[in-house]
């Protein structure tokens, strides 16, 4: 089948999944009350809670998501063919990432911004807590050496990617800057943050970085 079919048929499958069973999660599970003022408007203090703007706040919530399950399990999944992958990526975030990260979120905005790891000394009892931190510790130690490990094998494969990731970084500073403190308008400097990343991935073919196969004794 082609890809873009694929694509398109998955993007569909999002939008009806929203529009359906999002509707009936928000409505009859969580039971969500537009007028309910958020943690970041009845304890603003500008610094840990600040109210946001919606589409600030899907772009980090887009980015979060996509950790470990989303990026990593498709890439096994694709062991076995290319239906297990496009599964996973097409039912995995509705039925299984959408609906645990959207859990978290309300529990977390019903008890005033907390992480689950604190709810659960609420709702269940201290030690509970450490255990869920200890927890929580390993599976970001193991996530993270997964994606730089990840990470390095691409940029050893593909030198030409080794720039326009590195630049990344800047633009996303400068795109914060703008935003926050020069009032910039965020769909504009958006857009305009795209159009630079593809221009630097255009750049970055031209000027690829051999990284070296040794550092600091590790390989």
């Amino acid at each position: 089948m082609n890809a873009v079919v694929l694509v398109v048929l998955t993007f569909g499958l999002y939008l009806l999944a929203y529009h359906t069973y999002g509707k009936f999660l928000a409505k009859k599970i969580f039971k969500l009350d537009p007028e309910a003022r958020t943690p970041a408007h009845e304890l603003q203090d500008n610094i840990d809670y600040l109210p946001t703007k919606k589409e600030i706040l899907f772009g980090h919530h887009f980015t979060s998501i996509a950790g470990l399950g989303p990026i990593v399990g498709p890439a096994i999944a694709i062991i076995w063919g290319w239906l297990p992958a496009m599964l996973w990526i097409a039912l995995g975030p509705i039925f299984l990432g959408g609906v645990h990260d959207f859990g978290a979120l309300v529990a977390s905005m019903r008890s005033k911004g907390r992480s689950i790891g604190e709810l659960t000394a609420e709702q269940i009892n201290p030690r509970v807590r450490t255990l869920f931190f200890l927890i929580i510790f390993f599976e970001l130690w193991i996530v993270i050496a997964i994606f730089a490990m990840i990470m390095g094998l691409l940029f050893n494969l593909y030198p030409t990617s080794v720039f326009p990731v590195w630049m990344q970084l800047p633009v996303a500073i400068g795109l914060g800057y703008l935003v926050y403190k020069k009032g910039g308008n965020v769909l504009t400097l958006s857009i305009a943050a795209v159009v630079v990343v593809y221009i630097l991935i255009v750049i970055g073919s031209y000027i690829p970085i051999k990284l070296p196969d040794n550092v600091f004794g590790l390989s």
